[in-house]
């Protein structure tokens, strides 16, 4: 089942590469077809998957190199299942959300179901080196993405994406080889490695070498230069997927493994990471304010809640890991929903530029619908009660809180930017009165803006109901943390308190 999952996207990129020239306009619809059928065979597993169960479900193992310690294993546990719902889906938003007048479809199609298996194959991997190589795999079809189908400067976006994703591979790489050899395992399997008793100073070394590769890949500042340029020359569906998607390979491999393989390390770094999510997240949210081109404004309030991840991983409490896997599944709804509505107005508009656009909410001449589902999206990510944004951060700060205080407040200050920066683009943008020169706005058809409905309604739905996406990762979340009621806060000045914390502490699983 969960090998389907991983290459039912390459059969499917294959039979439209083998498609007849002549017969392009059938790679769209193939294309939904696969990625639904991925859709309807992860809802089947939902139906079979244990939310209470630790060891990993529906678990495959087949020898492979073994000299070299690689095997094919997949398994899915509760961190991984929520990212696999939030891959099929975001893929097949993707794909509906692609234009059909795309150039060179029998290419563009492959690319996009190829990265649905990188993202997928990552998820479940159950070895380092599978995983490592997923993680790769993603890079090529994202490159040719960005470089083929975007814009202006699409060549300097790619280059630079392919850049700093090589070298974050390079480390994370370096961090397992480390590992492995120091440990003496036979093996890149995850379980086997878990009981490994490496000395503190080596595993802070190997977590620092893991900690800056996934840095890169989430991003946090300050190796985030590559995002803002990839997300502005990417497409419309190319933006969905890198932040709806590919960015969660970086916050996946941080708990998983930084978490999971160097937790004692971890313990350690903590309070450096809290200051550096607090960094991040402030960074973002003041960047953003400044941006003239909506791609960016959003693109950079990514940063910023991204940050937010890795103060609740900081925190390592099963409330704040609960609620890291809750804000990764709550940011890629989000984000897709503004790359797609900021996407729609550059396509009736002609430009994304926030000082040439204005009174696009006019019931008559403008993007009225489209202004309406942006305040949506806005107030999701600002955290508006009622808003799948507001769980998540509510859970990430609450969690955080008593450990990181003066963290959580800073972080508290990045969320009040984020209704600044993004009411100030609402306000210039969709309200005034429309200039003569948006008097001709095409009309938007209701396919383009299907995407959107469906992703609103589920900011709705996880906002009003939590609890269907937190049940699945509650176990694996405390699973990650070893006897948290016993283990004493690192010293900080991030920290109210120099002593253990007390056993009833740690809040109870929603």
């Amino acid at each position: 089942m969960l090998s389907a999952l991983v290459w039912i996207p390459v059969v499917g990129a294959i039979a439209i590469l083998l498609l007849p020239p002549t017969r392009g306009e059938w790679a769209r619809p193939l294309a939904l077809g696969v990625a639904g059928s991925v859709l309807l065979l992860t809802l089947l597993l939902s139906f079979e998957f244990d939310p209470a169960a630790v060891a990993p479900q529906f678990a495959e193992r087949l020898p492979w190199i073994a000299p070299l310690g690689l095997n094919y294993s997949l398994g899915m546990d509760g961190l991984s299942f929520p990212l696999i719902w939030l891959n099929s889906f975001l893929t097949l938003v993707a794909i509906f959300a692609t234009r059909g007048d795309i150039q060179r479809p029998r290419l563009y199609y492959p690319l996009i179901l190829l990265l649905s298996t990188g993202a997928a194959g990552a998820f479940l991997a159950q070895n380092l080196l599978l995983f490592f190589l997923f993680y790769e795999i993603e890079i090529v079809p994202l490159y040719l993405l960005i470089a083929i189908w975007g814009g202006s400067r699409r060549g300097y976006a790619a280059m630079k994406f392919l850049i700093y994703t090589i070298v974050s591979g390079i480390l994370v790489l370096a961090a397992f080889l480390g590992l492995v050899w120091a440990s003496g395992a036979k093996t890149f399997d995850y379980q086997p490695l878990l009981d490994h008793n490496l000395p503190l100073e080596l595993q802070s070394l190997l977590l620092i070498a893991l900690l800056v590769g996934v840095f890169i890949k989430i991003p946090i500042f300050p190796f985030h230069t590559w995002l803002p340029d990839a997300h502005v020359e990417a497409s419309t569906p190319v933006s969905v997927l890198l932040a709806g998607v590919l960015l969660k390979l970086g916050t996946y491999a941080l708990i998983k493994f930084g978490v999971g393989l160097f937790f004692d390390a971890w313990v350690v770094l903590a309070p450096s990471l809290a200051i550096l999510a607090t960094i991040s997240a402030l960074y973002g949210a003041f960047s953003a304010i400044a941006q003239q081109d909506m791609k960016k404004v959003v693109a950079y309030s990514s940063i910023a809640h991204m940050a937010y991840i890795l103060l609740a991983a900081a925190a390592s409490t099963p409330l704040s890991m609960t609620a890291a896997i809750f804000q990764m599944v709550s940011h890629g709804l989000i984000s897709a929903l503004l790359f797609l509505l900021v996407g729609v107005v550059y396509k009736k508009t002609g430009t994304r530029d926030v000082h040439l656009l204005q009174g696009l909410l006019n019931p008559e001449r403008g993007l009225p619908i489209t202004g309406s589902l942006m305040i949506v999206g806005v107030m999701a990510s600002a955290g508006l009660p009622g808003m799948v944004g507001f769980i998540a951060e509510f859970m990430v700060f609450r969690s955080t809180f008593p450990i990181f205080t003066i963290a959580t407040l800073l972080c508290l200050v990045g969320t009040g930017l984020t209704a600044v920066y993004f009411l100030l683009m609402i306000n210039r943008v969709f309200f005034g009165r429309l200039p003569d020169t948006l008097a001709t706005i095409p009309k938007v058809a209701f396919r383009d803006h299907l995407p959107s409905f469906v992703l609103t309604l589920l900011l709705i739905l996880f906002g009003l109901q939590p609890s269907w996406v937190v049940r699945w990762s509650e176990t694996q979340a405390t699973n990650f943390i070893l006897s948290p009621a016993l283990r004493p806060p690192s010293p900080s000045l991030l920290s109210t308190s120099h002593s253990p914390l007390p056993t009833p502490y740690f809040p109870p699983p929603l």
